[in-house]
């Protein structure tokens, strides 16, 4: 199958592959995974719109998704670049860039199932040759930074997309926990926007040597919820 040209006839570049690898649709079981959310709403600390939006704010800026953001810009500039040694580097923080073992498996396993779709529906020789470049597991922010950069795509657009994915799947969860209604779950989406606007752009250029994270309560919470009696997600 011959890659898709990335770039319309005019000068604005073709974003549709973003909007199809980041929709729910797309096979990487992230509906499966709650990010430690489902102890979040079992101990009340997000049991409404107003601490749910709360609860992914903190996330966008200081946890988990701004940092795999960072990661993918990261991944993303190596791959860009043909540098596999600095590849290969980015490859192995982010697979071990994870507060939990539920954490690490919900990477992991998104961005193995991630690679094997966009294998097959969207090759590129650089994701054919990723597992002689590196021979461990890859985790999904950097999965999908190779691949966007594997096939043109622009960085900006890329990291935004990702951040708005991974909140509309926090905030998909959140409706069937708490349960909010489909109308406070949009309201929950439409008040990230603003957020993934300023997060994005700092995400796209904080350098490595910064990178970590402050959102303490999500950490605890993945850790927690192997330990819930019933669980409807894995992380």
């Amino acid at each position: 199958m011959s890659e898709a040209p990335v770039a319309l006839s005019g000068a604005s570049p073709d974003l549709l592959a973003l909007f199809v690898w980041l929709s729910p649709a797309y096979p990487v079981g992230a509906f499966a995974y709650s990010h430690g959310l489902e102890w979040a709403v079992e101990t009340q600390e997000v049991s409404d719109l107003a601490s749910l939006t709360g609860w992914v704010d903190d996330l966008l800026r200081h946890g988990g998704p701004f940092a795999d953001a960072v990661l993918l810009a990261h991944a993303f500039e190596a791959a860009r670049e043909g540098n596999d040694a600095r590849l290969r580097d980015v490859l192995e923080l982010a697979a071990a860039f994870a507060p939990s073992r539920e954490r690490q498996m919900e990477t992991l396993n998104q961005g193995e199932a991630f690679l094997a779709a966009t294998r097959a529906a969207w090759p590129a020789p650089l994701l054919e040759r990723l597992p002689a470049l590196w021979d461990g597991r890859v985790a999904y922010p950097t999965a999908v930074g190779v691949a966007a950069a594997a096939h043109g795509l622009p960085l900006a657009a890329t990291v935004s997309a990702f951040l708005n994915a991974v909140a509309a799947n926090l905030i998909s969860a959140a409706v069937r926990l708490v349960p909010l209604g489909q109308t406070d779950g949009n309201r929950a989406l439409a008040a990230t926007l603003a957020i993934i606007r300023e997060v994005a752009p700092h995400a796209a250029e904080m350098p490595l040597d910064r990178l970590g994270g402050a959102a303490l309560k999500s950490d605890i919470a993945s850790m927690r919820h192997e330990t819930q009696y019933t669980r409807l997600f894995r992380s």
